[in-house]
C-alpha cells in the first residue's frame, strides 16, 4: 500500500519566523553571504513568497521596531494631561523597552546586527523617522502646535538621539536593563541635562 500525498496550500510562515531565521543565517554567514533564498527555504517558503512578507532582506530586522512605534503611539494616545509632556516622553518610551530576561539575548543580537552592519544601517533612516515623529506627534498636541513645528520636531529629535545613546551604551556594556539606561537618559533629557537635585 502506497502513503497517499495530499495536495493543498503549501506550509505558511510569519514574521517572526523569518527574522528568527534571518538572524541566525546573518550571524552564521554574514549578511552579504545570506541571500534571501537561504532564508526562504530555511523557512519552507519561496524566494517569491518571502517578498509578500518583507521588501528585502534588510527589512527583516526592523519590524518589531515598527510594532514598537505602534505600541509608543497607542501609549502616548492615553496619557493624562497633568502628566507633565517630558515626563511622559520618558515614561512612554522606558515602558515601551522593558523586556523578559529571556528575551535580551535575541534584542542584544538584533541591535548588533543593526548598529555592525552598513546595509542595515542604511535602512534605518525611514524607521527611526517613524518612531521621532511619534514623539513629536505627540509633543505638537501636547503644545498646541503643527506636528512639523520647531519645538514638536525638536522634542522628537532629542528624544530619539538620547534614547540612541542609551541603546549604544547597553549594548557596549550589557551591565544592567536597557530600562536603567533609558531611564538615566531621558531623565537627564527631562532636566535639560542639570545634575540631579
Amino acid at each position: 500500500m502506497t502513503a497517499r500525498t495530499t495536495r493543498g496550500r503549501p506550509r505558511g510562515t510569519s514574521k517572526r519566523e523569518l527574522e528568527l531565521i534571518a538572524m541566525r543565517l546573518f550571524t552564521e554567514q554574514g549578511f552579504e553571504d545570506t541571500t534571501v533564498e537561504q532564508i526562504a527555504a530555511a523557512a519552507g517558503i519561496s524566494g517569491r513568497t518571502f517578498f509578500r512578507y518583507f521588501p528585502s532582506k534588510a527589512e527583516v530586522l526592523w519590524y518589531q521596531f515598527d510594532d514598537e512605534v505602534t505600541a509608543l503611539r497607542a501609549a502616548f494616545a492615553t496619557v493624562p494631561d497633568d502628566v507633565p509632556m517630558m515626563t511622559a516622553v520618558r515614561r512612554v518610551v522606558v515602558n515601551a523597552n522593558r523586556y523578559r530576561a529571556e528575551d535580551v539575548p535575541e534584542l542584544r543580537t538584533r541591535m548588533h546586527l543593526v548598529a555592525t552592519i552598513p546595509a542595515l544601517a542604511a535602512t534605518a533612516g525611514a524607521h527611526y523617522d517613524a518612531w521621532e515623529r511619534t514623539v513629536s506627534d505627540f509633543a505638537a498636541r501636547r503644545l498646541g502646535e503643527p506636528a512639523d513645528g520647531l519645538i514638536p520636531l525638536a522634542v522628537g529629535r532629542t528624544t530619539l538621539a538620547a534614547a540612541r545613546a542609551a541603546f549604544d551604551a547597553w549594548l557596549a556594556r550589557a551591565d544592567a536593563d536597557l530600562t536603567v539606561y533609558l531611564e538615566e537618559v531621558l531623565l537627564g533629557l527631562e532636566r535639560g541635562f542639570a545634575p540631579a537635585p
